[in-house]
């Protein structure tokens, strides 16, 4: 047998080796990794999806949340994985947009070393208050903390999170002057904020609404471009006088770089699937979040627009970690 032969032979099975093994996928735990502590609304997320591949692939899913450094810690472990479809992780603009501003010894690259999976929903944040704050209003707000320069301050769930970001733009956009508190993860930002120890912040739709639905929070204005049907009473912030303040969050699954694109297709199958049927619509609904679906591609493109985005927010209001 020549050489030409024996390396056809050879590349034949190495691929056809590599297809049936995909082909078999999965074939046993999916770990979803969620780089917040219980409880935020990427975790909630993280758990929906996880729930969504245990039905859809019949395989069982369990979720690792590593919390820590703005949700990077978690995408650094994530990055790192073995690219065979056992380890997924849940991007948002924290990990995947924000971050290459905000740290720039950042230990993985949220283009190059990750495989899209899926972009799964995405959410506008909303502007809450606890009720012992004496305004009632986004103009009200802003005159208070006018005539208290450095007085007030805001939860947020770790520096370069998008709750975070979201909060300097607002800064930014009316001139006031606040105090950044940054907090482990969104859960915890939401106790002490529940708890009067800190004023206000801008949570995610999916988490943020219902506390205000149960006026445990003042909803002061919802970040999209129409109102929430869930707190129609909450205006957009552009109604409430702050001219093109529109910020959506996203959600999406990744994998490591290098992830076979039968199982991408088999994942993103599933999910698409999954997310649309009546229970889990319904569920999405509830929690404010907008089903997308969106391939592996569009989820990548959106990350690469959007740190061009966040880039320019961090440059002009000089958000640092804290």
């Amino acid at each position: 047998m020549g050489n030409g032969v024996r390396w056809t032979v050879v590349i034949w099975f190495a691929t056809g080796s590599t297809l049936l093994w995909a082909q078999s996928y999965p074939a046993r735990l999916i770990t979803i990794v969620v780089p917040t502590v219980a409880g935020g609304p990427t975790d909630i997320v993280g758990r929906m999806a996880g729930q969504i591949l245990a039905e859809q692939l019949g395989q069982s899913t369990v979720i690792d949340n590593r919390a820590g450094a703005g949700n990077t810690a978690g995408a650094d472990y994530a990055a790192k994985a073995k690219p065979d479809g056992y380890t997924l992780t849940i991007g948002s603009p924290s990990s995947h947009s924000i971050a290459p501003s905000m740290y720039p010894n950042l230990g993985y690259d949220p283009v190059r070393d990750f495989t899209g999976v899926n972009l799964t929903v995405t959410a506008p944040l909303i502007l809450v208050a606890h009720p012992s704050l004496p305004v009632n209003s986004v103009k009200e707000l802003v005159a208070l903390a006018r005539a208290k320069p450095g007085e007030l301050n805001f939860g947020t769930g770790g520096s370069g999170t998008t709750g975070h970001l979201t909060a300097e733009f607002f800064k930014s956009a009316t001139g006031i002057n606040t105090v950044h508190i940054p907090f482990r993860g969104v859960a915890p930002a939401t106790i002490q904020l529940l708890g009067g120890h800190t004023q206000y912040m801008f949570h995610t739709a999916n988490v943020g609404i219902g506390y205000v639905q149960s006026k445990k929070l003042k909803g002061f204005a919802i970040t999209s471009k129409a109102r929430a049907p869930q707190v129609p009473d909450v205006p957009t912030m552009v109604e409430a006088g702050v001219p093109g303040f529109v910020v959506y969050t996203w959600f999406g699954v990744l994998g490591p770089r290098g992830l076979d694109k039968t199982m991408v297709d088999r994942l993103h199958g599933a999910l698409a699937a999954g997310a649309r049927t009546p229970d889990m619509r319904r569920k999405f609904d509830a929690l404010g979040l907008d089903v997308v679906s969106g391939s592996g591609e569009e989820l990548m493109t959106l990350i690469r627009d959007e740190t061009a985005r966040w880039a320019k927010v961090v440059k002009a209001s000089g958000a640092k970690v804290e």
